[in-house]
């Protein structure tokens, strides 16, 4: 195994057929190399046939620079201002959160449901008639993630955001192709969110998109995007506008990446298919699994899975030992240097010595997102929880899951994890 590929946790890859190329070449054949032009408009059309499928709907799609851009619109157009309250989910990534602060705004975080993962209806219910109490004011939006592609108890918090006449943003960013009773997540909120970040289900090497339900909120949206001007001969702004819109070029690929997006989503469906039976004979690790309710059809962005607080894992009383020097996961720039290995809130020694045994094996097992409300730059922040969330980053971690990621490596990843928890 010396000369074994890495087997990194997920990454779009190209279709077969060079799409993607073609649609590259057009723009820089046309000089359309600037963030608007005709693949940009096709990508959204695509997208549109693809959210609407099976629906008798008309939802339009904005793409942008980024998923955060579109979190960020999305809370824009819902009203969202200096002094706000928006309740989020806490166990996300730093995206979904963020844009609430870029708008003066403070996030009330909500704590996870065990079986989904996601926000929790009851604590966020709680969290509505607390701040109500406590500000005079009901937050002003409701930011529910799907987390790893995993639908969130979308009836209930659809159910209590109505009654309370509360808008909900869709952080879908992780779930492209994820549906709730034949829906497309991301259509049942007033907005939804995509991603295409070079780690999700399909790429544009980085770019986002956001669902709309009317053309009225899409035009609305693509102003905001496009500086905000207004229709003189000359440069008018009677808003803050933003320069969030998306390159024709990376549109070009996104167009390529539709024709293989249902490949994508079967793989990712047979990969999690075969953890399940290949870690059934494996007491310690417990793959995390969608409810059985067939309401629920998840995409499986990442599969995920929790090990037994008490299994021991080769090396771990030598975890948190020393100072890492890079951040873990994904393309990470630049990041600060610390001074100190542990934080108040971390994975278990057990959860970091897998990290560590399966990167030596050129396998990333990355650990899940850290709850939002135990990050520092949001120390203070209101938030309501059963502490599932805090839980769970202690004893979860990610598997490999990506089209790239083939049964032969599925088999060798669960071997792997059998060395480490029984030597």
């Amino acid at each position: 195994m010396s000369e074994r590929k890495t087997i990194y946790l997920c990454l779009a890859h190209m279709s077969e057929t060079g799409e993607e190329l073609k649609y590259v070449k057009e723009a820089f054949d046309t000089n359309w190399v600037v963030p608007m032009g005709p693949n940009v408009n096709a990508f959204e059309k695509d997208l549109e046939t693809f959210v609407n499928r099976g629906q008798n709907t008309d939802r339009r799609v904005i793409c942008l620079s980024a998923g955060t851009a579109a979190v960020h619109l999305a809370l824009l157009a819902c009203g969202v201002g200096p002094g706000d309250e928006v309740c989020v989910q806490s166990f996300t990534f730093c995206a979904s959160s963020h844009p609430i602060t870029y708008l003066g705004a403070k996030p009330v975080f909500i704590g996870s449901e065990k079986d989904t993962w996601n926000m929790d209806p009851d604590l966020l219910e709680v969290a509505i008639i607390d701040r109500k109490k406590k500000t005079g004011r009901y937050p002003k939006a409701i930011v529910p993630v799907s987390l790893y592609g995993m639908p969130y108890q979308i009836d209930r918090i659809m159910e209590i955001a109505n009654r309370y006449d509360i808008p909900v943003v869709e952080d879908a960013a992780e779930r492209m192709g994820s549906r709730y009773d034949g829906r497309a997540l991301g259509t049942f909120g007033k907005f939804g969110v995509l991603s295409f970040n070079g780690n999700k289900m399909i790429t544009t090497s980085g770019g986002g998109a956001l669902i709309c339900r009317t053309k009225e909120e899409a035009d609305e949206i693509m102003w905001y995007a496009t500086q905000a001007r207004d229709a003189y001969p000359y440069y008018q702004h009677t808003a803050i506008g933003y320069n969030y819109r998306m390159s024709n070029v990376c549109a070009g690929i996104g167009r390529g990446q539709m024709t293989v997006l249902n490949d994508h989503i079967a793989h990712h469906k047979h990969v999690q298919t075969l953890y399940e039976e290949l870690f059934a004979d494996v007491p310690e690790i417990h793959i995390h699994k969608q409810p059985d309710d067939l309401r629920y059809d998840a995409n499986f962005w990442l599969c995920a899975a929790t090990i037994d607080k008490d299994a021991h894992v080769v090396g771990q009383e030598n975890a948190y030992k020393e100072v890492i020097k890079t951040a873990v996961g994904g393309a990470a720039g630049v990041i600060h240097s610390v001074d100190t290995a542990v934080t108040d809130c971390q994975p278990n020694e057990n959860v970091e010595a897998l990290r560590v045994f399966m990167l030596d094996k050129m396998v990333e097992c990355r650990p899940l997102w850290k709850p939002m409300h135990k990050q520092p730059v949001y120390d203070g922040t209101d938030v309501y929880t059963n502490g599932v969330e805090e839980e769970l980053f202690k004893v979860g971690f990610c598997l490999p899951a990506g089209p790239y990621v083939t049964d032969d490596d599925v088999r060798y990843i669960v071997e792997c994890i059998k060395e480490a928890i029984r030597n």
